[in-house]
């Protein structure tokens, strides 16, 4: 089971989860005096004002930080809309209404930001773990446009098929690694084995490969 810490600050705490953690440095970036890896602990919410806080930690792509009011509530809203971005030879970034649920369709969690691996790799999946460094996985996060159909707000779910791809089903928007729209879709199947030569979809390499999950 993950280890998730809890960092409390003025009226608002930060959860951190390491293993879902792949150094992206936006916190550390985005508010310093809070977010200090060489300070201990690294993690100091009460260093600024709950508002700074909640917006820095919804800067995370992974999801590994959350913050939450004294009431457990969690203090960032849920996307209006869902979107991925691919991240050349790494993972893809999505931000959402988001559930992930199992081969049978069963709920695992709900989401509204991670870093879903693909590149077959990752010991934490569906999430990344960073294991594309050390797997060489190389795909440079672009790809043809696709259909760009109009979609309105609501639920995305990731099926996690059986040694097989992530079924995505709701409306999601789909940006390459420059930002740029190459898709809109109700409905995709996106590689997670890393062997599609059709990235980010499948193309079924992973039944050549021999992916399990």
């Amino acid at each position: 089971m993950n280890e998730v810490k809890v960092y409390k600050g003025q009226g608002v705490s930060v959860q951190f989860n390491a293993a879902r953690c792949i150094h992206a440095a936006e916190c550390v970036h985005g508010l310093p005096v809070v977010f200090d890896p060489k300070a201990r602990p690294w993690i100091q919410p009460g260093k600024a004002s709950a508002d700074e806080v909640v917006a820095v930690v919804a800067r995370c792509p992974t999801g590994a930080l959350q913050a939450r009011h004294d009431d457990g509530r969690a203090a960032e809203a849920v996307p209006a809309h869902s979107e991925l971005r691919m991240v050349a030879d790494g993972p893809h970034h999505l931000r959402g209404d988001i559930e992930i649920r199992d081969g049978s369709g069963k709920a695992l969690a709900r989401e509204t930001r991670l870093a879903l691996c693909r590149c077959g790799a990752s010991s934490n999946k569906p999430y990344c773990d960073n294991s594309h460094v050390a797997s060489g996985f190389k795909d440079e996060g672009t790809c043809t446009m696709g259909e760009m159909v109009s979609v309105a707000n609501g639920l995305l779910t990731l099926t996690l098929c059986t040694d097989g791809p992530v079924q995505c089903d709701g409306p999601v928007a789909i940006f390459d690694v420059f930002g740029e729209p190459v898709a809109t879709v109700q409905q995709a199947w996106l590689c997670r084995c890393g062997a599609s030569k059709n990235k980010p979809y499948c193309d079924g390499s992973h039944k050549a490969i021999g992916f399990r999950s």
